[in-house]
């Protein structure tokens, strides 16, 4: 077989390489991923069952990656969120692609809505965060909601129908190279697929994938943090102000005691608590739908620790910590603050007379301190305390945290400004890369990769 381009991944990264390339080429474009197809994704644990481990997870694999059953955030600001591209482009270049990204994203039927307009309240938001030692990074973000996301992710896999081949439930196992340029890849089914360009896009969850080929490969890597911590659930009036402003509050902070950044990362008001599953490691994340609302708002806490030499395994580490929550209660943990402050395991009867109703029916009551590592309960309780200067009742006996979650990103690769490797015509992208965090910006990385080699096609026609 032998395509143009093949693309490896079909999370919005590779998608968006993807539009791209049918746009603005007749190049003959093959995306591959080890999902199954949009309409073919079914969870378990969304109906009830508790999470299966299925392999691959369908939260995280299949057409439209990760994101196809996130709560469908766009942050639509260029910098201080969602990754390092500002690395490899200039502001105002990088402004100009989250824009073109958001329109593209209208096109295929995101809502109009959007929350971070109201500078008057942001302002004063972010002015009581300074008092209570928290940073507010100001964001626009147009919230697409869980299903309207999925939506619109199908809407984009109908119209690359016929103009790009798509082949789901098809892993790919390596990188075919020959004198230092990409001559295709080669899948677990030993399928040899040869092309003048790969786009590799494999997401968080093939982060440790692109790790080894690189490695096999020679190729330059620089480490990213690892992001641990918890994921906190409380009553959705607690951050109501915050939320209804912002959607989603973007808070850092700088514990006292350890010097660490702390940060909230996706905030899902009124929504539940879900289960990945990695390779079957289990952790925990959260999710928002535009129609159906519980009564209760969730979010991360995260520490971000940077490791020096010799150590460089940061996605190992994590895959650490959260196996050994997964060996200590069968799955995840959850506690209530209260108990976990008095130093004692939380109970079904505890949990059951908290204010706060838990959404995640499967998880275990436990004790985090067993888990996580004595600084980051310290960071984290640390945060909570901050927090609740900013919106009072957050830090109450009765919030629940829920351990562990994890993000692995990819150790980052060498790239030029293109985001191509040393390897002429081999591009990486997205979150699996180590580039980005976030719908937007691993679109926009897919954009930078694809109008590369537009533009090597057209100087090749010239």
């Amino acid at each position: 077989m032998k395509y143009d381009v093949v693309i490896v991944g079909a999370g919005p990264a590779g998608i968006f390489s993807a539009l791209e390339l049918v746009e603005n080429t007749s190049l003959n474009v093959l995306i591959l991923d080890k999902g199954a197809d949009i309409n073919k994704r079914k969870c378990p644990a969304s109906r009830g069952f508790g999470c299966l481990n299925c392999e691959p997870c369908n939260v995280l694999h299949g057409w439209g990656g990760a994101g196809a059953f996130s709560d469908g955030k766009l942050t639509l600001r260029a910098q201080g969120v969602g990754g390092w591209l500002d690395k490899y482009v200039n502001e105002e270049e990088l402004q100009g692609l989250v824009d073109y990204v958001d329109g593209v994203y209208t096109r295929f039927g995101a809502p109009n809505n959007v929350y971070g307009e109201d500078l008057d309240r942001i302002e004063e938001i972010g002015r009581k965060a300074s008092l209570a030692g928290l940073k507010l990074v100001p964001q626009k973000i147009r919230h697409m909601g869980t299903e309207k996301c999925a939506e619109t992710l199908r809407q984009m896999r109908s119209f690359l129908d016929g103009k790009a081949k798509v082949q789901t439930r098809s892993e790919v196992k390596g990188l075919i190279v020959g004198d230092g340029c990409i001559e295709g890849v080669e899948t677990v089914g030993g399928d040899k697929i040869l092309a003048k360009y790969v786009v590799v896009a494999p997401g968080r969850s093939g982060a440790e994938w692109l790790k080894s080929e690189a490695q096999a490969l020679g190729l330059k890597t620089l480490n990213n943090p690892v992001d641990v911590g918890v994921r906190v659930e409380v009553q959705a009036a607690v951050l109501e102000e915050l939320t209804e402003v912002l959607y989603e509050p973007k808070l850092f902070y700088y514990s006292r005691f350890f010097d660490d950044v702390v940060r909230t990362f996706c905030v899902a008001p009124y929504g539940e608590v879900i289960t990945e599953s990695y390779d079957g490691v289990l952790t925990v994340n959260g999710q928002s739908y535009m129609e159906r609302k519980t009564r209760n708002t969730n979010f991360a806490i995260l520490v971000s620790t940077s490791f020096t030499e010799p150590f460089k395994e940061p996605i190992a580490y994590g895959k650490y910590i959260a196996r050994l929550t997964n060996l200590l209660s069968g799955g995840v943990v959850v506690q209530r603050l209260g108990d976990l402050e008095a130093g004692r395991r939380s109970t079904e009867e505890r949990i059951g007379r908290s204010t706060v109703v838990p959404t995640l029916r499967s998880a275990t009551p436990g004790d985090l301190s067993f888990v996580l590592p004595y600084r980051y309960l310290v960071d984290v309780r640390e945060m909570l305390g901050a927090l609740d200067r900013l919106a009072p009742g957050l830090a109450s006996r009765d919030t629940l945290l829920y351990g562990v979650e994890v993000k692995f990103y990819s150790s980052r690769l060498a790239l030029n400004e293109c985001l191509e490797t040393p390897i002429k015509n081999l591009f990486t992208i997205g979150d699996g890369a180590g580039l980005t965090r976030g719908l937007v910006q691993a679109s926009v990385s897919g954009v930078i990769a694809a109008r590369q080699i537009v533009k090597r096609e057209k100087h090749h026609k010239t």
